[in-house]
This record gives structure tokens, C-alpha cells and sequence, in this order.
């Protein structure tokens, strides 16, 4: 529909010379009903520009735009609204996604640019747990939603890796903990050793003195500090890696906060040298007060960096490395005054680029009304989530297809992706309360049911493959296939959905939000389900036969597309 527009708005602007095309876009909409055309321009703000009453600038253009596209036009009400040519259009769209294939939906808008997207950053010794599922997976969806506009992609796991928790675990390893037990558990250990320090320290709270002491001993290279560190990550990622391949999500960098540890120094020198940091009863501060913001502290009265020191120097690092357009910060909601702040003291410093840095906050996610604590080791690990989905899908699959061949790799792409379309069904910016069984639901608008037709027009096509008739693959088009024969409600219906999916891509991007194409496959599905209840595909008519199974094709790739990019897999058979 997107070139429908574009046509539509080129014609008002060489009319209306007062108004551009692309502000013509901007008023374009789709009618919510048919019968009141396919795209529809109000003329109410041209009529401020041009001193006319809504319906007569309306009934002007109506007059005046003539194109064999549109294949008639309707002044009501204020509104001019546009019929498209039937016929044309499905040629059109037909062709378009079975020649792109896989491609279809791209556009080459970055142009090669780079943009740098921070996302997941589990902390270290800590369980993942579903609190971290959704930076990882809005993460993961802007990543392929950049890639796939053309966007030079990199992805950072900015592990949390270094900070006082790990001076307290610490000291709980030394009184609790051993080596071996350690290993056996993993992560669950240093979890239960991270817990009741807490619990201890209620008691005893000179513990906090003894873990800050051992924090302290890491940022001064103490041997024995930095063994034991360097062994709870390396127990850690093995733990990260298996979640990270059960959600199909990868980085091209896992530099966490230690990495930055020999790179700040310069950056608070820097600082200084540019009068902007200055002492405050031992710590050291960037000052925000003319910008409403509370400071910025850089360094503790111990001397110790903290979150808004490794971030600055992430950054420059990132620059300097990746030379990026923007980098993208994915994180919740509780941490915007936390990149206003740093973003602020990237500018005070004279960077340019600070303009081009972009915190992209999300919902909270909680347990019941109350939120997650690794400290009260109130958690849900991601781990045992998804392995619960897959063994729900396994059990849906035999009972319902038990013949299904590979049922324990399909059922982990529908009980995985449940979770996922889950999280990215609805605003990033809502807080979400955890309910196991609205996550592990099948029922309604869901990952598996945007799966599922996904696998049924696959069926289709096999069907009509094993039947020997002529199907539109590979980018080849059947010398039968007429396009034009498409012309019913429903199929033309699933025409208009199909080719509205790169204008969703393009929306995703700009507002930064995955769920516009969750909400479009959805919608996709259900168009598609209308016209296969509806219109019978495996009938005698050759012609109508093969335009069918073309748009069950069109169907089925813009779905695998959809799919991928927010990070979905799309089984064939279900």
C-alpha cells in the first residue's frame, strides 16, 4: 500500500503546491471499513492552507488526479477516499513478494550506517531469569529489524560483571561455600551464597565493610580477588549460552563492565581537565543542577567507579571502535534518569554524537504485583520457563499429532516462540505481570497460532506439490498464474494485509517497537484463515487454482519474514 500512498500523495502536492508530498503522507489514512475505500485523504488542515471548505478541496481533487491505479475516487464528508485498481494492485503485490522471497519487506534505509544496540546484560552469578527475557528479545528483534532495513548491526551483551556484588559473593563463598558445590550448581549456588549474604548482613552488618573491601581488592589487581571472579563468569556463561541457543539470540560482542576497567582513567581525567568534575566529601560528581537532574556520580569516596563512569566509557569506546550512527540502550523503564544523566554528561564533554545516543525503556515485569529481587531470591528462571513451554507444546503434539515427525526440535520452536510472542505482543512500554498460564496459553493471538498458519499454508502447498500441480516457487511464476482473478473480498482483503507488511517494518523501526509486527502477523494470520475457510484452493480451475496457491505462497513468506525478525522460527508442519 505504501506505493499506493506515495502515488497518491505525488499527485496532491503537484496540485496543492502550498503542501508537500510528504506531509500529504502524513495525512493519508486506511478507512476502517471497505466500502469506504482503500486509502483516504481528509482535507480538513488543507483546508486552513488553501482557504476552502473541507469538501470542496475534496471534490477539486477528485476532479483533477487521474491515474490508471486508482480506479475511482469518492469525495465525502471532508474526505476524499480512493479505490485502488483491483486487478493491478494484485499483480502487483503477487509478483513483488514471490520475485523479493525472503527479502521482501526490506528496504535499504540505512544505507550501511551503523547503529550499535545494547541489550540483555545479565548480571554475572546471578540466575536469568524473566525479568531479563524482555531487554533480550526487544533487543534481539531491533537487531534483526536494522539488519533488515539495511542497518549495520552490532550487538553488545554488556554483561554485569563487575561492582560490590561480587565483593559480596565473596565473602559468602569464603564462610558458606565451596568449590565443589559450586560447580555441581552453578549459578544456583552462587544464587543460595548471594541470598544469604543478604540475610546474614541483616545481622552482621559489618559484612557490607568486608565485601566492599573485596570489591576494592578487584579494582587494585589483587590475584586471589580476580581468580575467583574470573570463575564464577566462566560458570556463569555456560549457563547464559544455554538459554541464549534455546532463544536463538546471539551477540557480535559479550563486553561487559570489567572490559572498561583500564579505559576510564582518561575519561575522569578528561572530565577534569574540563572543569566538569568536581569533589563532593570524597566522591567525585558531574553536576546536572541546571538541567533539573540530580548528579552524576563518577567515582566513590573509595575511589571506585560506579554505573554512570562505565557507561560514559563504554560509549566513547563504542565510537571510537564503531564509528556508529546510533547506539540504542534497552533497558527498563526505572533507568531513565540514569542515561538522561550520562547522556547529559557525553554532551557537557563536547561529543557530538551524544545526539545520536537513544535509551529505549520497556515495562517492568512482576511476580503477582510484586517485583522480581535477586537479594530475596524471589525469581522465576527464564530457564525453567521455556523448558516448561516446550514440554506444554510436546504434550499438545502428541496428543493432537502424534505421527509429527522431529516433535522435540518443533516443539521447542512453538514453545520457545510462545514466549517470546508473548513478551512482544503488546507496547514495550507496559509493565507486565507474570502469569504462567497467559504465557504458556495456545489460545487466541498467540506465537503458535501465527505458527501454526504459518505451518497450514505450508500443508497447503505440499499438498498441491504432491498433487502435481503447478505451484509459484523460487521466484518463478507459473505461465497460468493471472493475479487478477483474485478479486473476491477475502482474498482481496489478504492482498491489502500482505502488502501493507513493509510500511509495519518501517513503523517498527521509527518508534522502535517490535510489537507492530507481533500485532501485523496476527492480523496476517487471521486475514489468511478468513480466505482458506472462504475460498477453496485445490479445485479443477487451473487459473484460479494457481492464483490461489500464489497467495497462499505470499502468505506463507511474508509470515516466515515476520516471524524472523522478532525472532521466531517458522516450522512447516505443526
Amino acid at each position: 500500500m505504501q506505493h499506493y500512498k506515495e502515488l497518491i500523495a505525488g499527485q496532491v502536492s503537484s496540485l496543492i503546491k502550498e503542501i508537500s508530498s510528504e506531509e500529504v503522507m502524513s495525512l493519508l489514512e486506511y478507512p476502517a471499513k471497505p466500502e469506504m475505500g482503500d486509502i483516504s485523504l481528509p482535507c480538513f488542515s488543507l483546508s486552513k492552507i488553501l482557504r476552502q471548505a473541507p469538501s470542496q478541496i475534496a471534490e477539486r481533487l477528485q476532479e483533477q488526479i487521474k491515474d490508471d491505479a486508482i480506479a475511482r475516487m469518492e469525495a465525502l464528508s471532508g474526505y476524499l477516499n480512493f479505490f485502488i485498481n483491483k486487478e493491478q494492485f494484485a499483480t502487483t503485490i503477487i509478483h513483488e513478494i514471490i520475485n523479493e522471497s525472503d527479502r521482501y519487506g526490506s528496504r535499504n534505509i540505512g544505507q550501511g550506517r551503523t547503529v550499535v544496540i545494547d541489550y540483555s546484560s545479565p548480571n554475572i552469578a546471578k540466575p536469568f531469569h524473566v525479568g531479563h527475557l524482555r531487554s533480550t528479545v526487544i533487543g534481539n528483534a531491533l537487531y534483526q529489524i536494522y539488519s533488515f532495513l539495511g542497518y549495520n548491526c552490532v550487538g553488545v551483551n554488556h554483561l554485569g560483571d563487575w561492582g560490590t556484588q561480587f565483593g559480596k559473593l565473596i565473602v559468602a563463598y569464603q564462610r558458606w561455600g565451596s568449590a565443589e558445590q559450586i560447580e555441581q550448581d552453578a549459578i544456583d549456588e552462587m544464587f543460595r551464597l548471594y541470598v544469604k549474604f543478604h540475610q546474614e548482613v541483616e545481622t552482621y552488618p559489618e559484612l557490607e565493610d568486608e565485601a566492599r573491601a573485596w570489591f576494592v581488592k578487584m579494582e587494585q589487581g589483587d590475584q586471589e580477588a580476580l581468580h575467583l571472579w574470573t570463575r564464577f563468569i566462566e560458570i556463569s556463561m555456560r549457563e547464559f549460552e544455554k538459554i541464549y541457543n534455546l532463544l536463538g539470540v546471539s551477540f557480535d560482542s559479550y563486553a561487559g563492565e570489567s572490559f572498561y576497567n583500564d579505559k576510564m582513567e582518561p575519561v575522569i581525567q578528561q572530565l577534569k581537565d574540563q572543569n566538569l568534575l568536581e569533589e563532593d566529601q570524597g566522591a567525585w560528581l558531574v553536576r546536572l543542577d541546571s538541567f533539573d537532574m540530580a548528579p552524576a556520580l563518577m567515582l566513590k569516596k573509595d575511589g571506585s567507579s560506579l554505573y554512570h563512569t562505565r557507561d560514559v566509557t563504554a560509549a566513547i569506546y563504542r565510537q571510537e571502535t564503531y564509528h556508529f550512527d546510533k547506539a540504542i540502550y534497552v533497558t527498563d523503564y526505572s533507568q531513565n534518569l540514569h542515561f538522561q544523566q550520562w547522556f547529559k554528561v557525553i554532551e557537557l564533554m563536547g561529543y557530538p554524537w551524544a545526539k545520536d545516543l537513544v535509551h529505549v525503556p520497556f515495562g517492568r515485569v512482576s511476580l503477582e504485583g510484586s517485583g522480581f529481587s535477586t537479594r530475596k531470591g524471589n525469581v522465576i528462571k527464564l530457564e525453567d520457563l521455556l523448558q516448561q513451554a516446550i514440554l506444554k507444546t510436546k504434550e499438545i503434539i502428541e496428543a493432537k499429532n502424534p505421527q509429527l515427525d522431529n516433535k522435540d526440535e518443533i516443539a521447542q520452536q512453538v514453545g520457545v516462540g510462545a514466549v517470546i510472542f508473548n513478551d512482544l505482543s503488546g507496547n514495550r512500554i507496559k509493565d507486565i505481570v507474570f502469569s504462567w498460564e497467559e504465557v504458556l496459553s495456545f489460545e487466541g493471538e498467540t506465537g503458535p497460532y501465527v505458527q501454526y498458519t504459518h505451518a497450514r499454508a505450508c500443508s497447503v502447498i505440499r499438498k498441491a506439490t504432491e498433487l502435481g500441480y503447478t505451484t509459484p516457487v523460487d521466484g518463478e511464476l507459473a505461465i497460468e498464474l493471472d493475479p487478477t482473478l483474485l478479486n473476491n473480498s477475502v482474498e482481496f482483503s489478504t492482498l491489502k494485509m500482505l502488502s501493507l507488511f513493509p510500511e509495519r517494518i518501517e513503523q517498527a523501526l521509527v518508534k522502535l517497537e517490535p510489537s507492530m509486527i507481533s500485532r501485523y502477523l496476527v492480523d496476517l494470520a487471521q486475514a489468511f484463515n478468513r480466505f482458506y475457510h472462504d475460498s477453496p484452493i485445490l479445485i479443477e480451475d487451473v487459473s484460479l487454482r494457481t492464483a490461489r496457491l500464489a497467495l497462499v505462497q505470499c502468505v506463507q513468506i511474508t509470515l516466515q519474514n515476520g516471524l524472523r525478525l522478532i525472532g521466531l522460527q517458522s516450522p512447516e508442519k505443526i
